[in-house]
């Protein structure tokens, strides 16, 4: 929580991402800080979204991807080591195609067979 909380005021810092890890981790341990990460107004559905559908909007892929690649090249330019700079260029592909395969809305999501009536949360 709290990186995902620095990610808030940091633009480079990706805040979701955090947010959704300490989701998983309150699904386990507090039910209730779970709820109001997926209340949350302004990240909350992003959440909710990507927990019930596995969705990843489109401008979170593209900041994602932007800022791999960005990564990248930095590292490069500052004169990293080649292996060093090729073994995460790899990570960020794999990373960069596991993202833009995931649908972006919740209508291009995968059928669940769950009735939406059922899950009091999907709402909110």
């Amino acid at each position: 929580m709290a990186l995902a909380a620095v990610g808030t005021a940091l633009p480079v810092v990706p805040t979701v991402p955090f947010l959704l890890v300490a989701a998983w981790a309150f699904a386990r341990s507090s039910p209730v800080l779970r709820q109001k990460i997926r209340h949350d107004p302004r990240y909350g559905k992003m959440v909710r979204d990507w927990e019930d559908a596995g969705v990843v909007p489109r401008f979170a892929k593209i900041w994602a991807v932007g800022a791999m690649s960005f990564g990248v090249v930095f590292s490069a330019w500052i004169g990293m080591a080649v292996w060093v700079v090729s073994l995460q260029a790899a990570i960020c592909l794999i990373i960069a195609v596991f993202l833009i395969t995931r649908p972006e809305r919740v209508s291009e999501a995968p059928a669940s067979g769950t009735d939406d009536q059922a899950d009091p949360d999907r709402d909110r």
